[in-house]
């Protein structure tokens, strides 16, 4: 049936007094499925809280070309480096809660909840989780010429030559920095930190032998591992890691140790439920792909799958675990 002008504008208008007609939560509830099966409909933009180049920007990326490929709006990469991702936390927390700006969550963002006093921001109330990408180990590593060449074997030097070793890290609070401090803490011996600016800037003197241990992101060294420049003593995740099928967990020496990187995606408190579901299931699907699994691969990544509930459970559970490193260690940030 064909509906001439008059028709069309009295059509219009009750549907218009009908929808006015609802309450107001029943208004909202149809104002944000209209939202979200229409979300997006322009570009949306994940903001990094770190320089390009890196995992963290990495992960970023991978995730953005497929949500730009799925949803058909650009999914663009915003780097905003400083105070250790908090700022560019900070302005996501900040922004309307529409689905158009999204974080790149780390590790990081468990750590700094206890390591800065004066955060404006409370993560876990204000950040809303909406899914994981994947996690990789951190990897316990030594130059090829330190005496000791298992963890056991390290633990003993340690113990015999307290306070004699320097454990570098990509700076105060960074992830390498606290899973060096658990271990200290859960192995019973004294390392003096050595803060770098960045991962990159300790392993020339690691490699050198001017440090003698580090425990940095997997996709750093894997490389200089295979190679036989550094001796991987353990992997840092609860089991072994299949990037590195050789090398032993740290908890098969140190038992319950376990420390890891991972990424997911957080957006702004408040962001609709639809919304946050559709980036879940596409982030998910992401996952189950081939080609994208093997491009987390070369960052030493397994894929990690989560619904927003889990995804917030795992937020939690880390800031707790990595609040009591650094109260006990008296970790303080730069």
């Amino acid at each position: 049936m064909r509906l001439d002008r008059r028709q069309f504008v009295q059509l219009v208008l009750r549907l218009a007094g009908g929808a006015a007609a609802l309450p107001p939560g029943a208004r909202l509830v149809l104002a944000q499925s209209t939202a979200s099966q229409a979300y997006p409909s322009r570009p949306v933009h994940i903001l990094v809280g770190y320089a390009a180049g890196g995992p963290t920007d990495i992960a970023a990326r991978l995730i953005a070309q497929w949500l730009s490929q799925r949803l058909g709006w650009q999914f663009v990469v915003d780097n905003r480096p400083g105070g250790g991702s908090n700022l560019a936390t900070e302005a996501v927390v900040r922004a309307a809660p529409d689905g158009y700006t999204l974080l790149l969550v780390g590790a990081s963002a468990a750590i700094n909840a206890s390591l800065y006093d004066n955060l404006s921001f409370n993560f876990i109330r204000d950040i809303a989780p909406v899914a994981t990408m994947f996690a990789s180990p951190l990897v316990m590593v030594v130059g090829r010429s330190f005496p000791a060449q298992t963890v056991p074997e390290f633990i003993a030097y340690a113990k015999a030559h307290p306070g004699s070793l320097n454990m570098a890290s990509g700076g105060n609070g960074s992830p390498a920095h606290v899973a060096g401090e658990l271990f200290k803490m859960m192995a019973g011996v004294d390392m003096i930190h050595v803060p770098y600016r960045g991962e990159a800037a300790a392993l020339p003197d690691l490699l050198a032998g001017q440090v003698q241990v580090m425990f940095p992101a997997a996709s750093a060294v894997v490389e200089h591992v295979r190679q036989g420049r550094l001796t991987a003593l353990a992997v840092t995740t609860a089991a072994r890691s299949p990037f590195l099928p050789n090398v032993p967990a740290l908890a098969e020496y140190v038992p319950g140790y376990q420390a890891s990187a991972w990424y997911g995606i957080g957006a702004p408190k408040g962001t609709g439920a639809d919304i946050v579901a559709k980036l879940n299931a596409e982030i998910n699907a992401a996952l189950a792909d081939a080609r994208l699994r093997d491009r987390i691969a070369d960052l030493a990544g397994t894929p990690l799958a989560t619904s927003p509930p889990e995804f917030a459970a795992l937020i939690a559970a880390e800031t707790e675990r990595w609040a009591k490193v650094i109260r006990s260690a008296g970790i303080k940030a730069d």
